[in-house]
C-alpha cells in the first residue's frame, strides 16, 4: 500500500505583486493617510527634541486659519504656491522632472523688475498697462528659462533633473548681481521700491467700497493664479495637446507609434512650465515685495513638487494643497524651533514617495 508524506502546513505570506487596476479612490486614500503618517512622525520629532505636537498643530491651524485677516496672509503665500504648483505638475504629467522651479520664479521676478528699474516703462504708465507688461515680461524671462534646459533634452539628451536643478543657482546668483551691484539702492542688497503703478492691488485698497477688505492683504496675483488653474487644466483634459501630453507621459512607445512628435512637445511642456513659474515670481515681486532683492521666495519652487505630487498632478486640486501649504509657511515663522515647518514639508514628501508603492502594487496576505 502506497503512502505519501504530508507536508507540514507553511504559516501566511506577505504577497506583493503589481496592480492590473488602480481605483480612483485609492489615490485620494492612499495621498491622506501620508499625510496622516506624516504629521505623526513629526509630531514623534518634535515631542522627542520636547516640544508639545498637539500645541504646535493647534498654533499653526489658528495661525493660518484662524481669522479672515491670517487667512488673507496665507492666501498670499499660497498665490505663488499654486503658481508653481501648476508648473510642475505640468511638466511631470509629461514625466519631465522639472526642478528648477525655483530658478524660473527667480526669472520671472527679475524680468517683471527689468521693464521697471531699467526706464522701458515710464513713471507714470496705467497701471493696468504697467502690470500686463510686467506679467509678459515675467512669463517670458521664465519661458527662456525653461526652454535652455528642453533644447538640451531635445538635442543633446541632457537629463532635464540636472539641467533645471543647475540653473537654479545661475539664477539666483543672477539676481544678487543686480541687486547687489546695478540696480543696488544706495548701496543695499535691494532695488529702489517700484512706483506705485507697478503693484499688485490688494483687497485692503478697497476698504472705502469694501469694509470687509480692511488690513486684508490679499491680492491681485491670486486672480493670475486661478485662471492660470483653469487654462491648465483645460490644457490637460479638453485639449489635443494635453492628450497627447497625458499619452507621452502614460506611454512613450505608443505616443510615438501615433505619430506624435515627443522632442517638440519636451520643449513646449518645459517652456510653458517655466512661463507659470516665472508668472509666479512676477506676482510676488508686484504684489508683495514691491521690489527686486536677493530673499524674494521662501523655497516656493522646490515646495511646489511636494504640492504637485500630493495634488497628483490634479491643476484643481492643486489650489487646495496650495493653501494648505501656505498656511504651514505662514504660521512656521512664528513657530520655535522654526525648523518644523521644513521637517513636516520633508517627511510629507517622503511619505508620498513611499506610498506610490501602494499605487504600483497590492499587498495581501495568503496562505500556501
Amino acid at each position: 500500500m502506497a503512502t505519501t508524506a504530508a507536508h507540514p502546513r507553511s504559516g501566511p505570506k506577505l504577497i506583493i505583486e503589481p496592480r492590473l487596476y488602480t481605483p480612483r479612490w485609492l489615490s485620494p486614500v492612499v495621498s491622506v493617510g501620508a499625510i496622516v503618517v506624516a504629521l505623526i512622525l513629526g509630531g514623534g520629532v518634535i515631542a522627542a527634541v520636547g516640544g508639545d505636537p498637539l500645541a504646535i498643530y493647534a498654533h499653526i491651524a489658528r495661525a493660518a486659519f484662524g481669522n479672515l485677516g491670517v487667512f488673507s496672509d496665507t492666501l498670499v503665500i499660497a498665490t505663488p504656491l499654486i503658481l508653481v504648483g501648476l508648473a510642475c505638475s505640468l511638466a511631470f504629467r509629461m514625466k519631465l522632472w522639472n526642478i528648477g522651479a525655483e530658478g524660473q520664479f527667480y526669472m520671472g521676478a527679475l524680468g517683471a523688475s527689468a521693464v521697471i528699474l531699467a526706464g522701458w516703462v515710464p513713471e507714470g504708465t496705467p497701471q493696468p498697462i504697467a502690470l500686463g507688461i510686467m506679467a509678459l515680461a515675467g512669463i517670458a524671462a521664465g519661458a527662456f528659462w525653461g526652454l535652455i534646459p528642453g533644447l538640451l533634452k531635445a538635442k543633446l539628451k541632457v537629463s532635464e533633473i540636472i539641467s533645471t536643478l543647475m540653473m537654479n543657482y545661475i539664477a539666483i546668483q543672477l539676481v544678487n548681481y543686480f541687486v547687489f551691484g546695478v540696480w543696488s539702492d544706495s548701496g543695499f542688497q535691494m532695488s529702489k521700491v517700484f512706483p506705485k503703478m507697478a503693484w499688485l492691488p490688494k483687497l485692503g485698497d478697497y476698504a472705502k467700497e469694501v469694509p470687509l477688505f480692511r488690513g486684508l492683504t490679499t491680492h491681485f496675483g491670486l486672480v493670475f493664479a486661478l485662471i492660470a488653474v483653469v487654462i491648465v487644466w483645460y490644457i490637460l483634459y479638453r485639449s489635443r495637446w494635453g492628450y497627447e501630453i497625458r499619452l507621452i507621459g502614460d506611454n512613450p512607445r505608443a505616443a510615438e507609434y501615433a505619430g506624435i512628435d515627443i522632442v517638440k512637445n519636451s520643449v513646449l511642456v518645459l517652456v510653458t512650465s517655466g512661463a507659470l513659474a516665472g508668472l509666479a515670481g512676477m506676482s510676488e515681486i508686484s504684489g508683495v515685495v514691491h521690489r527686486l532683492q536677493g530673499a524674494i521666495s521662501s523655497g516656493y519652487g522646490f515646495t511646489g513638487i511636494i504640492i504637485a505630487w500630493l495634488a497628483k498632478l490634479n491643476p484643481i486640486v492643486v489650489i487646495l494643497v496650495s493653501v494648505l501649504f501656505g498656511g504651514l509657511i505662514l504660521a512656521g515663522r512664528e513657530i520655535q524651533p522654526a525648523g518644523v515647518p521644513r521637517l513636516i514639508q520633508g517627511i510629507i514628501l517622503f511619505m508620498l514617495i513611499a506610498s506610490d508603492v501602494l499605487l504600483r502594487y497590492r499587498v495581501r496576505i495568503a496562505r500556501a
